[in-house]
């Protein structure tokens, strides 16, 4: 049963008609006292709850009911919906428990996705399933694993893989972020549609738009043709925003918008398109210390998380390595066609000892490199700790990290961010420091997304 609770009878009426042509049970209320009262006698399922009654346009009145549901009846999801939406009502109503945020007027497809998604995640409940059964009911072949931490991961994905819940996954880089990302593409209703990935920390501020949202020819100078954005490829399937974290401030307010209202203008035109799209983040940095910072909105923090998923490093599932390396061991007797390609006993435990702050992407550079410096088939701990440095070298007094821990483009965020910082943002001595151009430091910092006031220079 879902209960509408609305002091507009058209709007009321509206949404019982919507829900009931879609086969869900109704009823409505158009007064607090009504809601409470139909929650005590009805078993309800979902709640959806505006926010403004007819005195008052403040949002109090709908946040208090809110409060007085979420303490009698905590399971119970709730969709809030308003015609006088702002940021500060959205983020204080999802900090009381609120699922999600609909303005008015809705798009009734939106609407009706958001209804499914939280009457099925509230349907499907967990269970401790073993390795063997989560591969009999979900494809998960390609996600190597059987760690308890991994497991719980990989029933919870299966779970919500069916819904168009939003997924965020966080965790250090190399963790494998994107393969639980394909994974819940894979196993949703979506397969068969298009998966498009993007790095959000690839694309910088001035083609935000372009990238994501598309051009039509002659919308700036170097528009000689039109182009289809990502949010358009990825229409009807699953886009995975990759290092959502490095998204900077103006391209988060855009980003907000599609994610909310599941609608956008074309670079250069003024006509809005809509979008049907399964949105996935990932990050490896903290959103909610970013919020704290003023670095991340908390708004789209909360429309970006409904499902969220932390990845374990390598070293917390040291248990996983052999498996990780047997595979990888695996894949390289075809491709180079070694047959008789081993790993001693030895060397497994050698490796589960390794802090390997790069997790599987370093673990699998290592492995392959052995294997191909190695000219036997039979490879021990000395095969591994020849491609391994076991301890950082110094160039002067710049300390390099260890191979495969960090890919050159991190490492070069990182140099121009401790320059920028030693240098108090003078980008005439960052650039002279870095041994670069005042214009190509310029470019990196655009590239990036690295604040700068060329003020202070």
């Amino acid at each position: 049963m879902i209960l509408i609770i609305d002091d507009d009878i058209a709007v009321r009426t509206s949404l019982l008609l919507l829900l009931q042509q879609q086969g869900f049970t109704a009823m409505e209320a158009g007064q607090t006292g009504t809601a409470l009262d139909l929650l005590q006698q009805q078993p309800v399922s979902l709640i959806i709850l505006d926010l403004n009654f007819s005195l008052d346009t403040s949002g109090n009145e709908g946040m208090a009911l809110l409060q007085t549901i979420k303490e009698k009846h905590p399971a119970i999801p709730v969709i809030l919906i308003t015609g006088w939406a702002t940021i500060e009502l959205a983020v204080k109503g999802m900090k009381l428990g609120a699922n999600d945020f609909i303005n008015k007027p809705w798009n009734n497809d939106h609407l009706l996705q958001s209804v499914t998604t939280l009457l099925n995640l509230q349907q499907k409940k967990a269970e401790h399933l073993g390795r063997k059964k989560l591969d009999n009911l979900y494809n998960f072949q390609h996600i190597i694993g059987e760690d308890a931490a991994m497991l719980d991961i990989l029933e919870t994905i299966g779970r919500v893989a069916g819904t168009d819940a939003s997924v965020l996954i966080t965790g250090e880089s190399g963790t494998g972020k994107e393969l639980i990302a394909e994974a819940v593409h894979q196993n949703s209703l979506r397969s068969n549609k298009p998966f498009v990935k993007v790095n959000l920390g690839g694309i910088s501020t001035s083609l935000f738009e372009s990238e994501m949202f598309g051009h039509v020819r002659g919308a700036f100078t170097d528009a000689r043709f039109d182009r289809t954005g990502r949010f358009e490829m990825a229409h009807k399937g699953t886009i995975f925003l990759d290092e959502i974290g490095d998204l900077d401030a103006a391209s988060q307010v855009k980003l907000l918008r599609v994610l909310q209202d599941r609608t956008y203008e074309v670079l250069g035109s003024s006509r809005t398109k809509t979008v049907d799209v399964r949105v996935v983040c990932a990050t490896n940095r903290n959103l909610q210390a970013m919020v704290s910072h003023g670095q991340f909105r908390e708004d789209l923090l909360y429309r970006i998380n409904l499902i969220a998923v932390r990845l374990p490093s390598l070293r917390e599932r040291a248990g996983d390595i052999p498996l990780l390396v047997n595979f990888f061991i695996g894949n390289l007797r075809e491709i180079y066609n070694r047959p008789e390609l081993t790993v001693s006993r030895e060397a497994m435990k050698w490796l589960q000892q390794l802090p390997l702050p790069g997790n599987i992407r370093q673990l699998k550079n290592l492995v392959e490199r052995s294997v191909l410096v190695s000219k036997k088939d039979y490879l021990d701990v000395t095969d591994f700790q020849a491609q391994l440095e076991t301890s950082p070298r110094k160039q002067g007094s710049i300390q390099l990290p260890e191979v495969g821990s960090i890919t050159l483009e991190e490492l070069e965020i990182k140099m121009i961010r401790k320059a920028m910082d030693f240098h108090k943002s003078r980008i005439t001595r960052v650039a002279k420091a870095l041994g670069i151009t005042r214009s190509a430091l310029y470019r990196r910092l655009e590239k990036y997304n690295i604040p700068y006031d060329e003020a202070s220079d």
